[in-house]
């Protein structure tokens, strides 16, 4: 699937440099600690004109970024992250080589394209939802405040597991008691299924995330919180769209969206 984003002129243009201080600007990386560096992680030419976005800087994502006529790439999840092995092999060759003899920017953006209160992933996924967050001061939990609270009208949780299940397209992954009533939401897209204790803690009524462990069945059972894993790929899908059309409009870039599917 792919969405042009933005009609901007192949004629504006912006550096390299110019990106990377947008990106910076709008998601604040220093206030992070993460796994991995975030910004510019491969160095490609000097102008800008036509920016890509996808979720994972696969070697499908670049090369359809070639195909386009990318001139930078923006993830959220990059090539590299803390405990690699660090030789340039196999799959990090493949996708290492496409980028360098195209002369591709690679930007990722990990755990600071999460949090952004309106156009990080979370704040994305709420959105297409229909999920109501609570203000900043009230609405976070979670290691490094990453997990947002929100509210939707009282609901039972077999129709707002098949609302998600309609809006993103794909199965979800659902442990609650039948009939179970829903208006308070904990959000962290991805793999945050360690945030679900402390999304119990925040008094959620049902915590939705990508993916779901052994230990978050009993949790759930246990404690009367609904769980509902919708997809990692599938919940991190919005945030990098939004950051892109952002910066693209600020900086007077074409922007394309181009999603890989992932089962994930």
């Amino acid at each position: 699937m792919r969405a042009l984003a933005s009609s901007a002129s192949f004629s504006v243009g912006r550096s390299r440099q110019a990106l990377l201080g947008a990106l910076d600007d709008l998601l604040q990386p220093a206030a992070f600690k993460d796994y991995g560096p975030n910004g510019l992680q491969v160095e490609g030419r000097a102008e800008v004109q036509k920016l890509v976005t996808g979720v994972t800087a696969s070697l499908a994502l670049i090369d359809a970024a070639i195909e386009a006529g990318a001139d930078a790439v923006l993830v959220h999840h990059g090539l590299f992250w803390r405990g690699q092995d660090g030789r340039v092999t196999g799959w990090m060759k493949q996708r290492l080589s496409r980028l360098l003899v195209h002369d591709i920017n690679l930007y990722a953006y990990h755990l600071p394209l999460d949090a952004h209160p309106t156009l990080g992933n979370n704040a994305q996924l709420a959105r297409v939802l229909g999920i109501e967050l609570l203000p900043v001061e009230q609405g976070r939990f979670g290691e490094q405040s990453l997990g947002f609270l929100g509210r939707i009208p009282p609901s039972t949780i077999e129709g707002l597991a098949e609302q998600v299940q309609a809006v993103l397209g794909r199965p979800v992954t659902l442990v609650a008691e039948p009939g179970h009533v829903v208006q308070r939401i904990g959000l962290c897209t991805g793999g945050a299924q360690g945030y679900f204790e402390a999304a119990i803690a925040a008094g959620a009524d049902l915590f939705i995330t990508g993916e779901i462990s052994e230990p978050q069945a009993h949790y759930a059972r246990e404690c009367g919180v609904a769980y509902l894993a919708c997809g990692h790929h599938a919940s991190e899908r919005y945030g990098v769209q939004a950051i892109g059309d952002f910066v693209a409009n600020q900086l007077g870039l074409v922007h394309e969206f181009i999603d890989i599917p992932n089962p994930a």
